[in-house]
């Protein structure tokens, strides 16, 4: 696979070329992943949960993120991978600098931030420093004890206010979008409406990207499992070709169908 970069996904957006991607969390999935050219890698923190067992993603540290990026960097050397920045980590533009700092030294290429209208300022922050951003707007995992759960975000006025901010967050500088769980023609709407890549988890087809956690394509992930999820290692019998198809689909359009989808 040749290098990704933030430029390479943007010519995929104009061309019209879905593109898959992935959690990871070693150099030995990673580099299985590279090999099936899913050009993505994100470092979650829902390491939190199908790696530690925690309940929810908010025990996750800056440090174990910068740990398990340096490991996916070494494995898939030529993907884009992004790190999430945990709970707390950028409750101000400051700390979200000295925090990112720590990932991008670790190999990551790009910082994700979930949240709307008050990171504006932190997302110029970053970006004026060299540090791509990675926005994330619907359902975000660190604010499940607001919402309440796992829910749906989205929908009603509510839409309006996700297109707003998305825009608001290209505009400040963000390189690159996350919709999670949202409803699929609201996602077709931001997608449509801005520049940069936009991809989706639970939030339709008409996203530019997809993304699911490792975990989920493979079947061994315990307890919840999301409507948005796929197994595709039952029906393909190898965990290459569980991400190939993976691939396939997504970039034929075939995945998520609406099924995995919210209206």
């Amino acid at each position: 696979m040749d290098k990704i970069t933030v430029s390479t996904l943007k010519k995929y957006k104009q061309q019209g070329r879905k593109f898959a991607a992935l959690t990871a969390y070693d150099a030995s999935f990673a580099g299985i992943f590279a090999a099936e050219q899913v050009p993505v890698l994100l470092i979650g923190d829902s390491l939190g949960m199908v790696l530690q067992g925690g309940r929810d993603t908010l025990q996750v540290t800056t440090k174990q993120i910068a740990y398990h990026t340096r490991c996916v960097v070494a494995g898939a050397p030529n993907a884009l991978v992004i790190a999430d920045m945990p709970f707390m980590s950028y409750a101000s533009p400051e700390q979200a600098c000295n925090n990112a700092a720590e990932l991008m030294r670790a190999g990551a290429q790009m910082v994700k931030l979930e949240g709307g209208d008050w990171l504006l300022n932190t997302v110029t922050m970053l970006t004026e420093r060299s540090v791509p951003v990675c926005a994330h707007l619907g359902l975000t995992p660190q604010s499940v004890h607001v919402f309440g759960g796992y829910k749906v975000q989205g929908r009603g006025e509510q839409g309006q206010q996700l297109l707003e901010q998305a825009r608001k967050l290209e505009q400040a500088g963000a390189a690159m979008l996350v919709l999670e769980c949202v409803p699929q023609t609201l996602a077709k709407t931001i997608s449509e409406a801005l520049t940069i890549p936009v991809i989706g988890i639970g939030a339709g087809k008409d996203t530019d990207g997809q993304i699911l956690v490792m975990h989920d394509i493979l079947g061994i992930s315990s307890g919840y499992i999301p409507k948005f999820a796929k197994n595709y290692l039952e029906p393909t019998g190898t965990i290459a070709a569980a991400v190939r198809a993976f691939v396939e689909e997504v970039g034929h359009g075939d995945f998520p169908s609406d099924e995995h989808s919210f209206d």
